[in-house]
């Protein structure tokens, strides 16, 4: 399925769907679970043939946003257990523009490390840019607001691999 992972803890398989992370996310940046999201699913496959051990997952992310953090750290508990590190230097300008901005994972387990980066054309621009602008009007954050709905009602249904080029580094 393209709405969940599956990850393991001590030997067992947990599987969260979009909807278990955007609702402990509490909803408001639900692209940014789905990037989280389809990340961790873009990575997984390469550093294990089954589902990984959560609590041994090492991420490093140019991606600063508390939707992919939250995805992250419900999938891995890696925020918790000081194993997430937000290095904003990995995506280079933090513009969509000049891709891949924030949108770069690296997820290490035993011993692996793999790297996953945004294709270009699945962040909106005007989104970017809104998201950006200070004293947005009324008008602006409505705008925004439904953008972050769009980009994730968008995305989720694709594979990650449409989305995400991941590569063992």
């Amino acid at each position: 399925m393209h709405d969940t992972i599956t990850v393991r803890e001590g030997g067992k398989d947990l599987t969260f769907t979009f909807t278990d992370i955007n609702t402990y996310h509490g909803g408001g940046f639900p692209g940014g679970v789905v990037h989280g999201l389809k990340a961790m699913q873009a990575a997984f496959p390469l550093l294990s043939d089954t589902p990984p051990e959560r609590r041994e997952i090492t991420v490093v992310t140019a991606f600063p946003g508390p939707g992919g953090r939250d995805a992250i750290e419900m999938a891995t508990r890696a925020l918790t257990d000081g194993r997430l590190t937000i290095d904003r230097s990995l995506g280079g300008k933090d513009v969509i523009s000049d891709p891949p901005g924030p949108y770069v994972w690296r997820f290490t387990y035993r011993g692996t490390t793999v790297e996953v980066r945004i294709k270009p054309g699945h962040v909106r621009e005007e989104f970017v840019t809104l998201g950006a602008k200070r004293d947005k009007t009324d008008e602006e954050t409505a705008r925004h607001e439904a953008l972050k709905v769009e980009m994730a009602e968008r995305l989720l249904p694709l594979p990650a691999g449409d989305i995400y080029v991941a590569k063992v580094l």
